[in-house]
């Protein structure tokens, strides 16, 4: 059972402190049944959060900082903002219009294993583009779901960056729905500098409602990890 949040348009820092709440309660309750019996273990919960950002550059531990390409004074102009953050992965971007989904699971629920968890993550987006006409693919060494893969027009659509401890997740994903493509011009985004980015409108001529996309999105999700996803109010 996983519980579902839908944040809304919520800034990124206040998304972030929400998910290490989460993240440390799950961490914190694996750790304290190590030391109890069976019988007195308490049940970890598992959380799929949705949420969209204002305008933000985010990077992690291991990206580089020359992959953004504006200073202070251009991210202003440009009304965004910058954070380093503890996820894997170089640098993104989120913004109004694209799906953000932070999944703070317990991987001992499904099994202890990141890459597979990262290529679920990917399988959901790419059912969800096929109910579109789109095909979604993954590349080779590369996370994330991608189109026309070993082309010259190969494009990015969504983008991973996850975080792991004791086999607990937070951070996740970034599908790029009626996203302003403009913003990934100011960073090599995830540090690839020879392909582009794209969007569901971009590739079907037309917005989509990100509501139709977020039905899907826990449809899917629900398939693929096999589980029962409830609405929880805050």
């Amino acid at each position: 059972m996983v519980h579902f949040q839908h944040l809304g348009l919520i800034d990124y820092q206040e998304a972030w402190n929400y998910q290490e709440k989460l993240f440390d309660q799950t961490v914190q309750t694996k750790f304290a049944n190590r030391k109890l019996d069976d019988s007195e273990q308490i049940a970890t919960q598992d959380h799929l959060l949705f949420c969209e950002h204002p305008h933000v550059y985010t990077i992690g531990k291991s990206g580089d900082l020359n992959h953004l390409l504006l200073s202070e004074e251009k991210l202003k102009e440009v009304g965004a903002c910058f954070y380093k953050i503890n996820r894997g992965g170089d640098i993104t971007y989120h913004g109004p219009g694209q799906l953000v989904g932070y999944p703070i699971l317990d991987l001992d629920h499904f099994f202890p294993d990141v890459h597979k968890y990262l290529r679920y993550l990917e399988e959901v987006f790419i059912k969800v583009m096929a109910d579109y006409g789109l095909q979604g693919e993954r590349s080779p060494n590369e996370t994330g779901v991608w189109m026309d893969v070993g082309t010259p027009y190969a494009r990015k659509i969504l983008a991973l960056g996850v975080r792991a401890s004791r086999w607990v997740t937070m951070h996740g994903w970034a599908f790029n729905v009626n996203t302003n493509l403009d913003y990934f011009k100011h960073i090599v985004p995830c540090g690839i500098a020879d392909k582009k980015v794209t969007s569901m409108a971009m590739e079907l001529g037309k917005p989509i409602p990100i509501s139709e996309i977020e039905t899907k999105a826990k449809k899917y999700f629900s398939e693929v990890f096999e589980v029962e996803i409830y609405d929880r109010f805050i």
